[in-house]
């Protein structure tokens, strides 16, 4: 039990890291793929340093695992790309709560492969949190924060996509934290580089103050938040470790609102409260009596996989 608190507090200390990614993606002022690129980038040397001290004291990483994180450093690559385009239509608050749409996606892809069993909350939250998103997306509100909502949606809704299926895959680290996430970040420093032409293009010539900005967006987020996450994940059940990740999106609708002056309209804010409450409600467990009367736990399921 104690393990497991542990394991959830690094979890919950992640996902606060990590909620600074938007904001210091709008402070930085570059496109999406140079971000994206450089955040990336700016990440593998201290990464792969700790990759390497890990495989000293564990060896060599599984081929099953460095499989994994290659392909999770795809999907990682994608979700950036994605992503801070979102923040660019719909700033870097609702482009965060768009993207953890993942807590629906992995707890029925974890059903899936992992045999984690959905409750039936979750079947009732997912139209609620739908809804949610539909208000973010503008549709009804002439009053809408960002350049583009509905771009901003459909970015932000692959994000999650992209975002989940990364999840899943790191989930199968074999117990790491650093190694596969040097893998992954590796990849998808590739990946973006070659892919950023269809997003809009990267300026690859680093120019300050924008890099000061990306390196601390490297070196916070993508390196110790990451490595916190990456370290917590084959530790509990997915969609767990999804539900934690909620923490990102509200602490980042705040410092946006503080830091960047980001202000979305009551219906968008609206939406954010019904997702995030659809995903809280959709996300808990029934948990079986002594009566073998299934009633609604308090928290999510947190036996191991």
């Amino acid at each position: 039990m104690r393990a497991h608190r542990r394991t959830v507090l690094i979890a919950i200390v992640g996902a606060l890291v990590i909620s600074t990614s938007g904001p210091l993606v709008r402070l930085s002022e570059v496109t999406p793929a140079t971000s994206a690129f450089f955040r990336c980038l700016y990440a593998v040397p201290p990464i792969v340093l700790l990759a390497w001290l890990e495989r000293r004291r564990l060896g060599p990483m599984p081929g099953k695992a460095a499989a994994a994180a290659w392909a999770a450093g795809l999907m990682f690559a994608l979700d950036l790309l994605f992503w801070h385009h979102a923040i660019e239509y719909v700033g870097a608050g609702l482009a965060t709560v768009l993207g953890n749409l993942q807590v629906f996606i992995v707890a029925f892809a974890a059903w899936a492969l992992f045999k984690e069993r959905p409750s039936r909350r979750l079947m009732i939250g997912t139209p609620v949190v739908f809804a949610g998103v539909v208000l973010i997306s503008g549709v009804f509100d002439s009053a809408a924060y960002g350049s583009d909502p509905m771009a901003g949606v459909l970015t932000g809704v692959a994000t999650s996509l992209c975002y989940a299926v990364f999840l899943l895959l790191m989930k199968g680290s074999s117990g790491r934290a650093a190694g596969p996430l040097a893998h992954a970040t590796v990849v998808a420093t590739v990946v973006i580089a070659l892919l950023s032409p269809l997003f809009g293009g990267a300026d690859f010539v680093p120019r300050w103050p924008a890099h000061g900005w990306l390196l601390l967006l490297a070196l916070g987020p993508q390196v110790l938040g990451w490595s916190l996450i990456t370290f917590s994940l084959p530790r509990q059940p997915a969609a767990l470790t999804a539900l934690l990740l909620l923490i990102q999106p509200l602490t980042t609708v705040g410092i946006s609102a503080l830091a960047l002056g980001e202000h979305p309209s009551p219906l968008q804010l609206a939406g954010c409260a019904v997702i995030v409450l659809g995903v809280l409600y959709g996300s808990r467990r029934p948990q079986p009596t002594l009566a073998g009367v299934e009633q609604d736990a308090q928290v999510p399921k947190t036996s191991t996989v």
